[in-house]
């Protein structure tokens, strides 16, 4: 799947393999390249069910062995 940088804040996501019943999550922050603010570089997960947040970098989830995009 294709990401486009532009449409990831507020995007849904599902863990393949949820850690402590964390399936599903939301992109809450969209960080962006200090050098070049059109590049993305990372983005901040947000749990649905636990609040907790995860930061990676952004292509991350184009693995779909882990990250599916909606909520399944």
């Amino acid at each position: 799947m294709a990401l486009s940088p532009k449409k990831l804040l507020h995007s849904k996501w599902t863990a393949i393999k949820p850690q402590n019943r964390e399936k599903h999550f939301i992109v809450i922050k969209v960080l962006q390249d200090e050098t070049d603010p059109q590049i993305v570089s990372e983005v901040t997960l947000e749990a649905v069910l636990s609040n907790r947040h995860q930061t990676l970098h952004w292509r991350n989830l184009s693995d779909e062995t882990l990250w599916k995009a909606g909520w399944l």
